[in-house]
């Protein structure tokens, strides 16, 4: 499954009135969270709420963020998706440590079109990132930044969890799939956000988890090319062709094969979001 994806919104699935709401955010992925939104003695209510809004609603964004695998109540989740007449296309799979949690998912579902997206918010699961990313069932990984900060003991902060987070980036990058960042937790703060948002996009994430609409727009403009920038991969592309493909000088700058394949990509996202 290939996601064309620069932000993700969460929505308690104790909340279903707010789902629909979620959606007219514009947001790329809204994820229903029975997870760390929703406690213990809520868990089979949202369950019910989240399948009922996946079989209603229709609408291809979203997602379901399910307990995890390690867990009883995620695999009440499992066997109630398996059970649904309508599933997402797509699962947030928390605190996955090992490729085995996604095998174990996966035949319980029994439905190759239902991908998975594991969050790996735990030192042990960043040791076995490489091996979960190149899961088959794996669409993308995501940084649990809340979780794995506790564990280390540290501010949910840029600095403390940098090394983390590039791990994590490379990890997904080795198995040809796109890293989704943790949601910035400061709602009132877009100043924050953006900054949040330059640099993990620097680091090399594809897109930003957000856990408010308002923060939607300002992930978006940051994520997302620029006219400016689709005109220059434009404009470079051209310029490769017309010299037969191989290495040129282009406005000062050498054009060579991995500088287009940047330029590649940034046309294939706009083209995806165009369709």
């Amino acid at each position: 499954m290939t996601i064309a994806m620069q932000s993700m919104l969460f929505v308690p699935g104790t909340k279903p009135d707010r789902f629909a709401k979620a959606l007219a955010s514009g947001a790329d992925c809204v994820c229903i969270d029975l997870e760390d939104a929703v406690p213990a003695r809520e868990k089979d209510d949202a369950r019910a709420a989240a399948l009922d809004a996946v079989a209603t609603l229709g609408d291809p964004r979203l997602a379901i963020r399910i307990n995890g695998m390690m867990t009883r109540a995620g695999l009440a989740d499992a066997l109630a998706l398996a059970a649904a007449p309508v599933r997402p296309a797509l699962l947030f799979v928390p605190m996955v440590e090992s490729p085995v949690e996604l095998a174990q998912l996966r035949a319980v579902l029994a439905d190759p079109a239902v991908a998975f997206v594991p969050l790996i918010e735990t030192v042990a699961g960043l040791r076995a990132a490489d091996a979960i990313a190149a899961d088959p069932s794996a669409a993308m990984l995501m940084f649990g930044g809340g979780d794995f900060s506790a564990q280390l003991g540290v501010p949910l902060a840029w600095e403390p969890l940098a090394l983390a987070r590039a791990q994590l980036v490379m990890a997904a990058a080795g198995a040809n799939k796109p890293a989704l960042d943790v949601p910035f937790i400061h709602m009132d703060d877009s100043a924050g956000l953006a900054q949040e948002c330059a640099r993990a996009k620097a680091l090399g994430f594809a897109a930003k988890a957000a856990i408010h609409p308002a923060q939607i727009g300002v992930i978006h403009d940051i994520f997302r090319p620029t006219a400016a920038e689709l005109a220059e991969a434009e404009e470079a592309l051209a310029a490769f062709a017309a010299g037969g493909y191989r290495a040129i000088r282009h406005k000062g700058k050498m054009l060579e094969a991995p500088v287009v394949r940047r330029f590649e990509q940034m046309m294939a996202l706009k083209e995806k979001f165009d369709a």
